[in-house]
């Protein structure tokens, strides 16, 4: 089965609807900037020592998920911020989830409500050797979390200082959820995503700051989801000159071996799919403990092997795909072989960002933001190098959605993450400018 290719800029260069209000530009010459406009830019460029003190201060606070105190403590440095600005904010308690749980501010107003997303945890724990914000040049800092996502943070809360010193955040309807949990999320993920979805209730627009590809030519439109699966195999034991006997059969591992095999043939190819096998045990025992991803084995040469267990991951850009591809890996690990038997077993994941004709609208406000900034064009990022991420949980429910457009850098996830400061101004003004037009649109 085909599915569509992700969504070409170009293609979307024209007026928005009628229902939605805004006026879009066809032609990428740049008009100039409004009064309003042009006081969130002096703006930005004049507080940027401040986004750097903020961006440092959090960085240097470890909100490794798992650290619940740390990720409490980010959240309360943000919640200070968005409590400044006149937001009504909450703290959601994670206990029914695992985890620390989340920030929650409102901003009431007569325009069209706006959700913006953003996270505080980072996949470097408390025990982690990298745990400080390390300024390298002018113009490059490296630090756990700083691109993903603290430096989207500081933009999302940057451009709301701007739009409140302009005058502009009072008439504006925004909501700001702050996850504690993205790197790792809590379980149910049903619940663990509540407060997100409640917020972007009757929501026109969601955008989420996060780092997406790297390059702030790029902003994300769309992104695949991902889940888990974990499979078992039973073979029949004997003594291993007797495999492939009638009434013995080929064994635990040969078993695994052709499932893994036939998920390859039959399924790689396909566009925005993949599937990956990260662990595999296998012996005459084998124990495996899926919550810490790992577990023991034993085995002998001379003896069949009774017992596999293996880990992995799938990701696809629509619920669609994922429904077709988990029922073809059933089928697949179904048709054993003699005297084996196997179960695959799929956990709740993170739901996929689909294309969309709305957010391709979006996309398009925002590169003529950019270009009326003078900053070029803005297109849009390959969903196979987009990630999960908690904006898909309002696919369906919120008309327009943009992501990817905070702090950009590069080593994600690794102790090389560094980010390029030069966004941090950049990516802020393009945020304000963009947030000030849609509060223009009629709710």
């Amino acid at each position: 089965m085909r599915f569509p290719a992700f969504s070409k800029q170009c293609a979307v260069m024209v007026a928005l609807a009628a229902g939605m209000g805004i006026a879009a530009t066809q032609a990428p010459a740049a008009t100039a900037l409004k009064t309003p406009e042009r006081k969130l830019v002096a703006h930005v460029e004049a507080h940027r020592s401040e986004a750097l003190t903020l961006l440092e201060r959090s960085v240097n606070i470890n909100s490794g998920t798992h650290n619940l105190k740390g990720v409490r403590e980010v959240g309360v440095i943000f919640r200070e911020a968005l409590d400044a600005l006149g937001f009504g904010t909450e703290w959601i308690e994670g206990e029914g989830f695992g985890r620390a749980g989340h920030l929650v501010a409102d901003h009431p107003g007569p325009s069209a409500r706006i959700v913006l997303i953003g996270h505080l945890a980072t996949v470097f724990e408390a025990d982690s050797s990298f745990q400080k914000f390390e300024r390298l040049d002018d113009a490059r800092a490296r630090g756990p979390g700083i691109i993903d996502m603290k430096g989207g943070d500081v933009i999302l809360v940057s451009a709301l200082r701007a739009l409140a010193a302009a005058g502009l955040l009072k008439k504006m309807n925004v909501a700001v959820v702050m996850t504690g949990d993205e790197e790792d999320p809590g379980h149910p993920l049903g619940r663990a995503r509540q407060a997100l979805v409640a917020a972007a209730r009757k929501a026109r627009f969601a955008i989420g700051f996060e780092d997406g590809d790297g390059d702030p030519k790029h902003a994300v439109t769309a992104r695949r989801g991902s889940t888990s699966w974990h499979m078992s195999v039973q073979g029949t034991p004997a003594h291993s000159s007797q495999i492939f006997r009638e009434d013995i059969g080929a064994g635990a591992i040969f078993e695994a071996a052709r499932i893994l095999e036939a998920f390859r043939a039959k399924l790689s190819g396909e566009p925005h799919l993949t599937f990956n096998p990260g662990l595999v045990l296998g012996g005459t025992s084998a124990q495996l403990d899926g919550e810490a991803s790992r577990g023991t084995a034993f085995g002998k040469s001379n003896v069949i092997a009774e017992h596999v267990e293996a880990l992995g991951d799938l990701r696809a850009l629509t619920r669609e795909q994922f429904e077709s591809a988990e029922a073809r890996m059933r089928e697949i690990v179904a048709a054993s072989l003699p005297h084996t038997q196997g179960r695959i077993d799929f956990e709740e994941g993170y739901p996929p960002l689909p294309p969309a004709e709305g957010n391709d609208r979006l996309l398009s406000l925002y590169n003529e933001v950019s270009q009326d900034l003078g900053l070029g064009p803005v297109t849009a990022t390959d969903p196979d190098k987009a990630g999960a991420a908690d904006v898909a949980y309002l696919a369906g429910q919120v008309p327009m959605i943009l992501d990817g457009i905070g702090l950009k850098g590069k080593g994600g996830h690794t102790v090389e993450e560094t980010a390029d400061l030069e966004t941090l101004t950049l990516q802020t003004k393009r945020a304000a400018v963009l947030l000030y037009r849609l509060s223009q649109t009629k709710p």
